[in-house]
């Protein structure tokens, strides 16, 4: 969650953002969340501009010319509005300011993608691209070595996902890899899945089950937490034999484990006692 100060500076941003793509078509859109990522790369490399940047002794004028300065000639004038407006407001330090301008590319990319009639099916290949590294320990772990370059590591996400999904989940994959947020790979996936799910209004619930469940089963637990949660839940449902039978869900902070395998440590707790 954003410190009510850097939320209070990212949402004049965000305000634009939605303003601009209300009216602009899927490819400006595209364009401004490449060029916003972008930049975001540049002040993950550049620490004395992000200083510069989030100085509060400078007024929200002299950062806002300062980014415009740099970036004019560079970048199309909307994205160049949108960083003005962005850097424009006071942040807690460099980190956050960061933080925003990645999230502020983030959301123009699901822009995009909802303008696109794509969003649901991002969130989803978001999902199975996590699915799939976490189902390969090898693989997990060559993507999560932050030891690593990082360019090679994108390389190998490349080789494995371009072509395959649409152009924004290649590129929100390639954001999770340099630690969307400050967090760590696994965590910057499971972040975006439920920012895309955010974007269509809906939470995102992990569901671990021993078995699958048949689409009617689905279309009820969805169901169910729609009515506990006051809005439409998007299921991201991983299949573990290991819980032998039951159900473990998770919605945010929330968890509800009804698994056998935890029925009986706790018997095995007991019984030991």
């Amino acid at each position: 969650m954003m410190e009510t100060v850097n939320r209070e500076a990212y949402g004049a941003a965000a305000d634009k953002l939605a303003e601009f793509s209300a009216s602009a078509d899927v490819q400006k859109i595209s364009s401004v969340a490449d060029e916003t990522l972008a930049v975001a790369e540049l002040l993950r490399r550049e620490p004395r501009l992000r200083r510069a940047l989030a100085d509060p002794a400078r007024s929200a004028e002299d950062r806002s010319q300062l980014i415009s300065s740099i970036l004019s000639g560079k970048v199309g004038d909307e994205t160049l509005t949108l960083l003005s407006a962005l850097v424009g407001g006071r942040w807690s330090g460099p980190g956050a300011l960061l933080d925003g301008v990645e999230r502020l590319g983030v959301d123009a990319l699901l822009s995009a993608a909802d303008q696109a009639g794509e969003l649901a099916e991002v969130e989803d290949e978001l999902f199975r691209f996590g699915q799939v590294v976490s189902g390969d320990p090898r693989l997990a772990a060559a993507l999560a070595d932050s030891t690593a370059p990082l360019a090679s590591r994108q390389e190998l996400v490349r080789d494995l996902v371009d072509g395959k999904v649409k152009p924004a989940t290649f590129s929100l994959a390639q954001l999770a890899l340099a630690g969307f947020g400050g967090r760590g790979f696994d965590s910057s996936l499971s972040r975006l899945v439920e920012l895309a799910a955010a974007k269509r209004n809906r939470s995102v619930a992990h569901v671990t089950t021993a078995v699958a469940l048949t689409g009617e089963e689905e279309d009820r637990l969805a169901g169910r937490l729609a009515e506990l949660y006051g809005r439409e839940v998007s299921l991201k449902i991983d299949i573990d034999p290991r819980i032998i039978g039951g159900m473990r869900v998770q919605v945010g902070s929330d968890l509800y484990d009804g698994t056998v395998a935890r029925r009986l440590a706790e018997a095995r707790t007991a019984l030991a006692k």
